[in-house]
């Protein structure tokens, strides 16, 4: 059951010399070494200093829905630290009152589930004391599971290559998002602080402040499984991802100067003639991700909303297209435009240049590489819903999509926080 928290009184710390310590010595109990500071004594058990509000043992298994309480017992004695993990390694956070009397979960427990916690603890002369202690947590009542499925697929990417979730069940309330979200783990190495973003009630977005490092590992798994959303739904088994990164590849495009430069790993590597969207068809400013090559397409006005007949359609075979949107725009070989590249601005809104550099920049790019446009006279990219805009939302902005941070000072996620937070052993 639960335990109300007593009042702590203030206790002197005493380091006991072996002198003091003859009489206990003689009466068979182990002291100090050869330091005589008890604090280098074997824990004791301190299963009659703590109480938990779990089962006891006699097969009932504890309700997930219910927090995990630990207590200390007696008034001369305190908490010190407290692990709760499960058998598939999850750990459950908690909180410990600041005089070591009350320590309680914050991060729900999951269904079927089987808990080991390790409870440290110190008596009024600082000596330590231990018990280890484990339960099992009973099974959801109903068969509705939240899935999720991690994208993009397993592989090297760019880095700006934003994580997604996909959700298999519409989340709305505030509440239960924040369960989701705090289930859903991203780490990178080298490490870096980033967030979760609700993009709608079934899509989620990960990335971090900035772009990825280059060369890392990112490792994204959900800890959803047997995780109580509400009174109908539980979380399911999802598969995990791991994506890495390449060189640090960003090509920027200046509109009004009609060249792109290309930078790999900070270092401008090549400057490129171009030509973007004329008036009316401007190329849309902001910064894109690569979503996928092709080095043939053929494309057509009708596609864009253009008639058929009209002065502005075409219907052309394109090489070495590199897709930054899902609406067709393209940075793609334009040898009709040649003469105009570097010195005007001709095209529908893609971004034209000759076949050779065309190809060049098909093959220096790879999937989630970073494509600018500055400078022009099109509109913004949109964050969501034409491809990768994600990069276009200021950090702050970004922050204020998630259902965990939204409106708390910037720093570490929750999930950052407890992959660095020093776990006892």
């Amino acid at each position: 059951m639960s335990q109300t928290p007593r009042p702590r009184r203030p206790r002197p710390r005493t380091v006991v010399g072996c002198t003091l310590l003859v009489t206990a010595l003689i009466a068979g109990v182990n002291a100090c070494g050869s330091d005589g500071n008890p604090l280098a004594e074997r824990p004791y058990d301190a299963a009659d200093q703590i109480a938990f509000n779990g089962p006891s043992g006699d097969g009932k298994k504890a309700d997930p829905d219910t927090p995990l309480e630990i207590t200390a017992e007696d008034s001369d004695g305190r908490i010190t630290d407290v692990t709760a993990v499960d058998a598939s390694g999850r750990y459950v956070t908690g909180e410990l009152s600041a005089d070591g009397g009350r320590w309680h979960s914050t991060s729900p427990l999951a269904a079927d589930a089987h808990y080991t916690v390790r409870v440290s603890t110190e008596d009024e002369d600082g000596a330590p004391g231990r018990k280890v202690f484990a339960f099992d947590t009973s099974r959801p009542t109903t068969k509705k599971r939240l899935t999720v499925k991690f994208g993009p697929k397993a592989g090297e990417y760019g880095v700006g290559q934003p994580v997604t979730a996909e959700l298999n069940r519409a989340v709305k309330d505030k509440d239960q998002r924040a369960i989701v979200e705090r289930s859903l783990r991203v780490e990178s190495t080298p490490a870096v602080a980033g967030a979760w973003h609700w993009v709608d009630d079934k899509t989620i977005h990960y990335r971090p402040k900035e772009y990825w490092p280059a060369r890392a590992t990112i490792d994204v798994r959900s800890d959803l499984d047997g995780v109580r959303i509400n009174d109908r739904l539980w979380g399911g088994k999802a598969k995990p991802l791991k994506l890495t990164t390449g060189d640090r590849v960003i090509a920027v495009t200046d509109a009004a100067a009609h060249s792109m430069t290309v930078y790999k790993n900070d270092e401008a590597i090549k400057q490129i003639p171009v030509t973007t969207g004329k008036p009316g068809f401007d190329t849309r400013n902001g910064v894109k991700v690569v979503l996928g090559k092709e080095s043939f397409v053929r494309m057509r006005s009708s596609t864009v909303g253009i008639a058929e007949g009209s002065s502005e359609s075409y219907d052309l075979p394109v090489y070495w297209a590199t897709r930054v949107t899902w609406s067709g725009e393209y940075v793609h070989a334009a040898p009709w435009s040649v003469g105009s590249q570097g010195y005007a601005n001709v095209s529908h809104g893609c971004t034209g240049m000759s076949t050779g550099n065309a190809e060049w920049f098909f093959n220096t790019v790879r999937e989630g590489d970073v494509v600018q446009v500055v400078n022009s006279g099109g509109d913004m990219m949109a964050p969501f819903g034409n491809g990768f805009g994600d990069w276009n939302l200021e950090w702050p902005k970004w922050r204020e999509g998630s259902a965990l941070i939204a409106g708390t000072p910037d720093g570490p996620s929750p999930a950052d926080q407890a992959r660095l937070r020093p776990q006892s052993v």
